[in-house]
């Protein structure tokens, strides 16, 4: 009775957990707008509120605390703002001991030991948002180059219609949706505020992380140190990112074949297992509970391992 009722509270407090993180992501904007506007409400604001106060934002004490902690702080504050998710490095870490917190509560719940579910909780902990961000930012990745194309073909309109190159980036934010649009509209507004053409599209270089934007700020970098119609050469540039876009496309089609090869000859051996459990249920469990069963597991998986990763590498192409 009493296991049962230690496990139901461990249980609410994983689910209390989640949501809470959950709460943090989703409110997070609506609070902070809140509080600034009690502070500016307030009559005595410049006086030192008493009590310890936890703040999330980009210059709060968690966010200080990760800070001193990471060995690398400016480059996940890199990886954090090429994702667009909008969160700061205190966000992302609690998350991160949120998840390690769950995960040892489910893997107590099932029964390991604490100091296995707590080196599993750490592991999870470290991996799984990290996983998560870095999937985010591909996809945000993928589609910030699949719409650049659109992006250079405005530009260059513009360009030809008479614009500056900087009225052509305010442009391109109203017409192109996210990410190009956010991106560009962030190098507008800092173009606006001052800040050269150069280093605007540096900061956007870095953050995305795309070759081909690297490429459009050698070509503005040299065509304003020796002159030449920009129009003319952006059209050639969108020109080769289309090329360069039906070729990938070309190679994904052909190679569609041999990747439905690789993932349904990876996905027999979990297929048969599971069609012999349902038949045959002794001779299967004898893998998971004997030694030679385990010696027999470790070496399939070994070498159904490599041979994913062999047949991956057969069919990934590089353009």
């Amino acid at each position: 009775m009493m296991e049962s009722i230690a496990q139901l509270l461990m249980g609410l407090a994983c689910m209390g957990l989640i949501s809470t993180a959950f709460g943090y992501l989703a409110g997070d904007g609506k609070r902070r707008i809140a509080r600034r506007a009690r502070r500016i409400a307030a009559p005595d604001r410049g006086k030192p509120v008493a009590g310890p106060q936890l703040r999330l934002d980009s210059h709060g004490a968690l966010d200080l605390l990760i800070h001193r902690l990471l060995p690398k702080p400016d480059a996940m504050r890199a990886r954090l703002a090429a994702s667009g998710t909008g969160l700061s490095i205190g966000r992302f870490g609690l998350i991160c001991i949120i998840v390690a917190i769950a995960v040892a509560i489910l893997a107590i719940l099932r029964g390991m030991s604490p100091m296995t579910a707590l080196l599993i909780g750490a592991i999870c902990g470290l991996k799984l948002p990290s996983m998560v961000l870095d999937s985010v930012t591909g996809r945000r990745r993928a589609k910030f180059y699949k719409l650049f194309p659109e992006a250079i073909s405005l530009i260059v309109r513009g360009l030809r219609a008479g614009l500056p190159f900087g009225d052509t980036l305010a442009v391109v934010s109203r017409e192109v949706v996210n990410p190009v649009g956010e991106e560009f509209r962030r190098m507008s507004d800092q173009v606006r505020l001052g800040q050269s053409i150069e280093e605007a599209l540096l900061s956007v270089g870095r953050r995305i992380g795309l070759a081909e934007f690297n490429f459009l700020i050698t070509t503005l970098s040299v065509q304003r140190e020796t002159g030449g119609n920009l129009a003319e050469t952006l059209e050639n540039f969108e020109d080769m990112l289309r090329k360069r876009e039906q070729i990938r496309l070309k190679v994904k089609a052909m190679s569609s074949e041999a990747t439905a090869s690789a993932m349904i000859i990876g996905a027999l051996p979990f297929v048969m297992m599971g069609l012999l459990y349902l038949v045959s249920h002794d001779y299967v469990i004898t893998l998971f509970t004997s030694h030679t069963g385990h010696m027999l597991l470790a070496g399939g998986a070994t070498s159904l391992t490599i041979g994913s990763v062999v047949m991956s590498r057969m069919v990934k192409f590089d353009l």
